[in-house]
């Protein structure tokens, strides 16, 4: 069988190209002007051609992903891309859904699906019927980019334990959005809390298929987003490791040419190639919606972001006293990497959903 995605390979790399000049240009604090990201049809890349998109699939926001995390970029893409586009996409449609999904395609609204960054499956929103109508409350911490989102998506559980998806303005009275300060200064996070707002009715819409299924979809977009990331991150942090290598001297030689050096290079080499092998088995298992997407997802995320904060530690050692200043940038990407680990889950818990998986299969 032919896979759709080697077929689009040519179409990647070139996207992979642009992504790569854009994100070039990002400023001293690595922000990309969010005009640009809007023009260039970024947004859009997975949505239907009927709300202005581009009729690709995750396949596409993948490799984006990873260029994002190559240049340690800042902005929200990521969140709106991997977990906003994806929510309203699940979603029956309505004239107030197609309306938010058009207007996210062209950038000119920046909705946030608020899923909780130490999130692993539970959802902490609930609605209360009462005869004056529906209120939500509930709290979630370190939801990515919400503090700069003009748009609030909030799964939240029915008495029934029905998920549902409350659309609502960051300003509505009750709902409260507290920025979270972290050591990756390149990303931003902020609390959700909600303390009886009250829900219209419209403001409620529903899966098309099973909520739960929709939302381990979403949960596994998440972790998947995050290995991409960390991916990117990895095989920077190997490009200027080897290049600074092969023009650093010391004892009259180039350090690359020094056995221990070498070693260490290819072993960052061998992580690299690991998670890139499992990253594209993930994002495949996505895109075709494959029943075991969840497993391949927790694989790419334990692996992958484990291994970025490796090889960013490896390339800090390897730059010698610069790796420590301020000025080589490698301790951008040994934050981003140590958040990335804990974020939607560390390896440590999806290696602990694998060990059940394998244990309940045999």
């Amino acid at each position: 069988m032919t896979d759709p995605l080697t077929d689009l390979s040519e179409f990647h790399d070139e996207l992979r190209t642009v992504a790569r000049g854009l994100l070039g240009r990002s400023g001293h604090d690595r922000s990309v002007d969010w005009e640009s990201i809007s023009t260039s049809g970024w947004l859009g890349l997975e949505v239907a051609s009927e709300f202005d998109g581009a009729d690709g699939t995750f396949a596409e926001v993948a490799v984006l992903l990873r260029e994002v995390g190559r240049a340690a970029a800042r902005g929200p893409y990521p969140a709106v891309a991997a977990l906003s586009v994806g929510a309203l996409e699940l979603l029956e449609r309505d004239s107030e859904r197609d309306r938010l999904l058009r207007d996210t395609a062209s950038g000119c609204t920046v909705p946030m699906f608020v899923l909780g960054g130490e999130s692993t499956g539970r959802t902490p929103f609930h609605l209360e019927i009462a005869a004056s109508g529906e209120t939500l409350r509930g709290v979630a911490p370190f939801v990515l980019d919400v503090p700069g989102a003009d748009r609030l998506l909030v799964p939240a559980r029915e008495p029934d334990g029905t998920i549902v998806v409350v659309d609502l303005d960051p300003s509505t009275p009750g709902l409260v959005v507290t920025a979270q300060p972290v050591v990756d200064a390149t990303r931003s996070f902020g609390t959700v809390l909600a303390e009886g707002v009250a829900v219209p009715s419209e403001s409620v819409w529903r899966f098309r298929d099973d909520s739960r299924q929709a939302m381990q979809r979403l949960h596994d977009r998440a972790a998947v987003a995050v290995a991409c990331d960390s991916l990117g991150s990895s095989e920077a942090m190997l490009d200027a490791t080897v290049a600074y290598a092969g023009m650093r001297e010391q004892f009259g030689r180039k350090i690359g040419s020094f056995q221990a050096v070498k070693h260490a290079c290819a072993d960052m080499l061998v992580q690299v190639t690991v998670a890139r092998t499992l990253v594209d088995a993930a994002v495949r298992s996505l895109v075709s919606g494959d029943p075991e997407a969840t497993t391949a997802a927790s694989m790419a995320k334990a692996y992958s972001c484990a291994a970025a904060v490796d090889i960013a530690g490896k390339a800090m050692q390897l730059h010698g006293g610069m790796g420590y200043t301020w000025e080589s940038g490698i301790h951008v990407y040994l934050k981003r990497a140590t958040l990335n680990r804990s974020l939607f889950g560390s390896p440590a818990l999806h290696r602990a959903y694998l060990a059940q998986r394998y244990r309940s299969a045999s």
